[in-house]
């Protein structure tokens, strides 16, 4: 019979501990009427003496084992919990303080988010105390650059993971709290699972505000995905034998060498010689909303025609003030030049635009072709002299799965990284005839896009589930079954099969 004194509990604060031994007794009270529903009589446990025993302290400083007790006497023991979520930018000092001395012996936990520290605290906890361990987490750690620094050093400690709730989300109880996108992690030493012949269990949220579905799974990894234990981690080239990635452009001007569309026609109207240094600019938010800005473009200008323009030299020098203020070094060194972006990047040639950051709510990133007349910001990645073929592969569900499990998030957004995602995606292998299915369904889909494009609709009106047009969304799944086919022959029932085939193409590509 499980008592109430076989329950023990860590609360920062006092309040919450009186609230909590309150709730574990109205529970016991529920779980004794569902006793004596299935078994005909309650279980006598008045007198009320037993109570669960919640210590109001820092679970990150005290010795969880001293709180326990003698754990060598209990049949099983459970850690169960729903820690507090603060992302690196939001750390106090005293959290940073704590993490520091928590992860003293770990590489890059800076890029942590908090609740992190208990699931390493736990994994060391395991290592004298055989426990399952469950916790509520931001779907972060399983995502993006935290993965590697974080599991890489649960799997060194033997954990494996035996269960798990992908993203859903998580609706407070609190007045004006908005809902946060969760995991559940469930997890235990290695050794303990195959004692137990623990099965993975792992389930989906096909609507992450909606019930679960159970997926069946020989293994868990760091991603939640049904595939090998794999890390990915920041390469400097792509894995596979393709265009380089790059971002676009840093301006690094305070402003001074970009323009709206007024302070573009004002400034023509004064000096109407600098309309052929005037360039398109596109940032993400450009991009994707259509939006219209300018910039001045003064690669290759002579001091001539520069000092020929005074309302140009007024903007370059406060370009040049700007630089000069900074407590960079590196930016106070560009301030030598001032007329140029701080960091120029720009193709000779036509490119692929990838923004950096879209929308989780689209089915697709909006992508698309520029001409190297149009200037793209440090908010996108370009990828100069590709080709059709690799638009559709960018553009295709199997990349947006890789995409969505692979990639950090910016609150839930999709943060595309080309370290990250874009050279660890493990491309296909096309023969000629499949290559040519993939540039034609990839070439229908911009056929099908250019006139809305060109009559004031955007990349965020055509790519709005609820507004994207039947026909494009069509092409997009034509090109999908196109993209799957060079992958292999047989069609995927889910994405869970998808992903699953991409972590193990990567894992064969890796090993070489």
């Amino acid at each position: 019979l499980i008592k109430l004194e076989h329950f023990h509990g860590i609360e920062i604060d006092e309040w919450p501990v009186r609230i909590a031994e309150v709730a574990m007794w109205l529970t016991q009270h529920q779980m004794n009427r569902e006793f004596a529903r299935q078994f005909g009589r309650e279980p006598d446990l008045l007198p009320l003496k037993s109570a669960a025993h919640i210590i109001n302290g820092n679970a990150l400083v005290l010795d969880w084992g001293e709180v326990l007790g003698r754990t060598e006497e209990m049949a099983a023991l459970y850690l169960l919990g729903n820690p507090p979520f603060v992302g690196k930018n939001f750390r106090s000092t005293a959290q940073n303080a704590e993490m520091m001395q928590l992860f003293k012996q770990v590489k890059n936990y800076k890029s942590l988010d908090y609740v992190t520290c208990w699931f390493y605290k736990a994994a060391q906890f395991m290592q004298q105390h055989p426990a399952h361990t469950a916790f509520v987490a931001t779907n972060s750690i399983t995502q993006g650059e935290q993965v590697a620094p974080l599991w890489g050093t649960l799997l060194a400690l033997g954990m494996q993971i035996n269960f798990a709730h992908r993203t859903f989300a998580w609706q407070s109880e609190a007045r004006g709290k908005a809902a946060v996108h969760v995991v559940i992690v469930g997890f235990s030493p290695s050794k303990l699972s195959e004692e137990n012949k623990s099965q993975c269990r792992l389930f989906e949220y096909p609507d992450i505000k909606g019930e679960p579905m159970e997926i069946a799974a020989t293994n868990i990894n760091p991603y939640l995905a049904d595939a090998p234990n794999i890390l990915i981690e920041n390469r400097t080239e792509p894995l596979c034998n393709v265009s380089i990635m790059v971002y676009g452009n840093k301006p690094v001007d305070g402003g001074h060498l970009l323009l709206s569309p007024q302070e573009k026609a004002d400034l023509l109207q004064k000096q109407p010689q600098a309309e052929k240094w005037l360039r398109p600019l596109l940032g993400a938010e450009e991009f994707i909303n259509g939006k219209e800005r300018w910039c001045l473009w003064l690669v290759g200008i002579s001091p001539a025609e520069l000092r020929a323009m005074p309302e140009v030299v007024k903007r370059v020098e406060g370009v040049k003030q700007m630089r000069l203020a900074s407590l960079k070094e590196a930016t106070k060194k560009r301030a030598a030049m001032p007329h140029l972006f701080g960091e120029n990047r720009h193709p000779k040639e036509n490119y692929i635009l990838v923004p950096c950051v879209s929308s989780e709510r689209r089915e697709y990133v909006p992508i698309g072709f520029l001409d190297s007349n149009t200037i793209s910001t440090n908010r996108n990645l370009m990828i100069p002299n590709a080709g059709l073929y690799e638009f559709g592969i960018l553009e295709s569900k199997i990349h947006m799965i890789w995409l969505s499990a692979i990639c950090g998030r910016l609150e839930s957004r999709y943060n595309y990284s080309a370290k990250l995602v874009y050279n660890n995606f493990p491309w296909p292998e096309p023969n000629a005839k499949q290559k040519i299915a993939v540039e034609q369904a990839a070439q229908a889909i911009l056929d099908i896009r250019t006139p809305y494009l060109a009559t004031n609709n955007s990349f965020a009106d055509l790519y709005d589930p609820l507004t994207m047009p039947a026909k494009l969304r069509k092409a997009h799944q034509k090109l999908d079954t196109t993209v799957d086919s060079c992958y292999r022959k047989e069609k995927f029932k889910t994405d869970a099969e998808r992903l699953s085939l991409l972590f193990e193409r990567y894992r064969q590509l890796k090993a070489g």
